[in-house]
């Protein structure tokens, strides 16, 4: 026991799990500028892939300088968001032609919810949790006001409901939603699901089909490593294809797109969700950073997402700290939140240190741990950390 409260004896336990660690090697895929920097935010921001950097530089400087238009066509530019899906799709548990990478998440959101409500005319009501992720809650409000609809807050009772919108995963406390029993009680209230998975994709080995989700989003810049801002995803089941209508026609989703003198006629599968010209830069971050995660494999990089929230956990019971995250695995995704009163103060003192981690208001400080980024060493100093400012070292 005595060894257990060494300081050196817990950071020599940690190294010990980074040499063991099978994914260690594939930190080294990643730029890392500053190696003393403690990151352990990307679950916000994931690292930078050396192939995207290779990969956007090629782009730059053979297709769009090199080819210039003809890029659309030679370099297969008009299926980017098509053929980006298809390498997602595995990572979700999707089939090919189930997702498409296109939008902003807001946008992926208010196309999927406004398509839910017309899978059944007149329907107008959306629920959604109070605390739910921003952008998710100002969409459903834009949306009720836009159609004179309504937001419930909360799911205990969704009678009258229509379309419910929730997260997988909570983006403070980590806490992974019964996904198929909330998905099956909607569905007994006569409602369709909308779920987020931005904080679930790249980090928690999902099954779509086997957890009856029928419609869903998510973002590529946190733990699918896809770059600032670069494009979200829209999953919907190929069984639901051709009954959606998106709310934003754009030529993309046109069948016959060069046909310009048509009136809008959808395309065929996911492709209808698309909308106008995508962002080719964006979307080759983004297939860079998907095609890494898929390569190192979801299996093995969810088994290492329990092992790094386990360990951060313990580690925050050892210091006497306080976490609201779940301690069944099963219920946990890729963060650890360490519960604080003045977690702003420790947040920007954590920074000075060289400790990059996240902060949400009231009193929550987020470590985000990505396994193909995140070592063992990296929880211990960050939590070890936050121990030493509480205590006022």
């Amino acid at each position: 026991m005595g060894s257990e409260r060494d300081p050196l004896a817990r950071r020599a336990r940690a190294e010990g799990l980074d040499r063991d660690d099978p994914l260690a090697p594939w930190r080294d895929e990643f730029l890392v500028a500053d190696p003393g920097i403690v990151y352990l935010d990307g679950n916000s921001l994931g690292m930078t892939p050396r192939r995207t950097v290779e990969a956007l530089q090629h782009v730059v400087t053979e297709q769009w300088a090199g080819d210039l238009i003809r890029s659309w066509w030679d370099n297969d530019w008009l299926r980017l968001p098509l053929a980006v899906g298809d390498t997602l799709a595995p990572v979700v548990g999707a089939r090919p032609g189930e997702v498409a990478v296109h939008d902003s998440t807001t946008v992926c959101i208010f196309q999927l919810v406004n398509a839910a409500l017309d899978l059944r005319p007149g329907r107008r009501v959306i629920a959604i949790d109070a605390h739910e992720f921003p952008t998710d809650r100002y969409v459903a409000e834009g949306i009720a006001r836009l159609r004179d609809g309504e937001v419930r807050v909360g799911f205990d009772d969704l009678e009258g409901v229509d379309v419910v919108l929730r997260s997988m995963v909570d983006y403070r406390t980590a806490a992974v939603a019964d996904v198929v029993a909330e998905t099956e009680r909607a569905h007994a209230a006569d409602a369709t699901t909308v779920w987020d998975l931005s904080h679930a994709a790249g980090v928690l080995d999902l099954d779509v089909h086997a957890l009856g989700i029928e419609l869903a989003v998510g973002c590529t810049y946190k733990f699918l490593n896809g770059g600032p801002g670069s494009p979200a995803f829209t999953y919907a089941d190929a069984a639901l294809h051709d009954r959606l209508v998106q709310p934003i026609w754009g030529w993309f989703a046109q069948r016959d797109q060069f046909d310009m003198d048509r009136p809008f006629d959808p395309r065929d599968g996911i492709a209808r969700l698309l909308n106008g010209t995508p962002g080719v830069l964006g979307l080759v971050g983004a297939r860079e950073g998907i095609a890494l995660t898929a390569e190192a494999g979801i299996a093995a990089i969810a088994t290492k997402a329990r092992h790094l929230t386990a360990y951060g956990l313990e580690l925050v019971d050892a210091f006497g700290l306080e976490s609201p995250t779940p301690r069944d695995e099963s219920r946990r995704a890729g963060h650890v939140a360490v519960r604080h009163p003045d977690a702003m103060t420790l947040h920007r003192r954590l920074q000075d240190r060289g400790i990059i981690v996240d902060e949400r208001d009231p009193d929550i400080l987020r470590l985000g741990m990505s396994p193909l980024t995140t070592r063992f060493t990296d929880v211990h100093d960050a939590i070890a950390a936050i121990a030493d400012l509480v205590n006022g070292r």
